[in-house]
């Protein structure tokens, strides 16, 4: 008898050892969303529906793109780290997710306990521009100009990854800046051509063509390599910034208690799905390059740029908007 209970005990154990296991290999039964804490067209939107039609198609059920935007991505953000977790609401995140713990005091979740990462899926760089008025022909120029005169720069908003671009390079080069933020990159973009303003951090994808026209210079890009878009551009740190990088990216994260096993199983998809071809091309139209990492890379990826922008933005005094 109690060798019969034995083997019952071990072999109901088993069965709960395998019960996660199995749940993944199910995994999805139903839809999964993805809520996108933007607006529809943007660049986070854009990846998002990109890797989303893939998985729909790789894994069997639908992925629904569901965009809830405002304050800063809070407001998306919080359903999901409300949402149940089993998988089937999930989180498409950009640098602000970083970034507002250090703007917001009271935010309605935790910025690390209450979301378990599945993978980074793109990075881009930003890409100083100034107007060709402006006397100078490198990074180098512009901070001698800093020195002696007052340089302002455009941003889309306090704390905004183009006003924390910015204000570390401000930091970094030992120089002083004035902000002039605008409420888009459009409108920054005008301000710059027109003169208003000395120089804006941009994405490449946008900053090309006018660049290309001559309407705007290119004086380096933001992360430590240069960007596929713009090659002949340095890096800020080649054109003289030693340690600057700034590092725009979309990833995904889950709520906090999701299995582990339906967490690498996501992670393994998207994956797969960033290694396709034509989801690569896609990607580079965006000037976005693949960058899948696995969990524990992801959650340290976040918790370096909590702490790395928190510094920056108590340096700089910024204020939310």
């Amino acid at each position: 008898m109690m060798l019969s209970r034995r083997r019952a005990g071990a072999a109901l154990l088993s069965l709960v050892a395998a019960a996660p296991a199995a749940q993944a290999q199910a995994y999805p039964t139903k839809p999964v969303r993805i809520v996108v804490p933007t607006g529809a067209g943007g660049i986070t939107d854009i990846v998002a529906r990109i890797v989303a039609a893939r998985l729909t198609d790789r894994m069997g059920q639908t992925f629904l793109i569901d965009n809830k935007a405002g304050a800063g991505g809070i407001i998306g953000t919080e359903v999901v780290a409300r949402a149940p977790a089993d998988g089937y609401t999930l989180l498409m995140v950009f640098p602000s997710h970083p970034v507002n713990p250090a703007l917001k005091l009271h935010l309605p979740y935790d910025t690390i306990r209450d979301f378990a990462p599945v993978t980074t899926l793109t990075t881009v760089s930003l890409v100083l521009l100034v107007p060709p008025s402006l006397p100078v022909k490198n990074v180098k120029d512009l901070i001698a100009l800093a020195k002696r005169e007052r340089v302002t720069f455009a941003s889309v908003g306090s704390g905004s990854l183009a006003h924390l671009g910015a204000e570390l390079f401000r930091s970094k080069a030992g120089i002083e800046l004035t902000h002039v933020p605008y409420r888009s990159a459009p409108a920054a973009q005008q301000a710059l051509m027109g003169g208003e303003v000395s120089m804006f951090f941009d994405t490449p994808i946008t900053a090309v063509p006018l660049v290309k026209d001559g309407r705007l210079r290119a004086l380096g890009v933001s992360t430590r390599t240069r960007s596929p878009l713009m090659p002949d551009v340095p890096t800020i740190e080649e054109a003289g910034v030693p340690g600057y990088e700034v590092l725009g990216w979309n990833g995904i994260l889950a709520p906090a208690a999701t299995p582990r096993p339906i967490v690498e199983r996501l992670n393994r998809e998207i994956r797969a799905v960033l290694d396709e071809p034509e989801v690569k091309q896609k990607l580079a139209q965006q000037g976005a390059d693949p960058a899948p990492t696995d969990p524990e890379s992801f959650a340290r990826l976040i918790r370096d740029d909590v702490a790395k922008w928190a510094d920056v933005i108590r340096s700089a005094g910024i204020q939310p908007d």
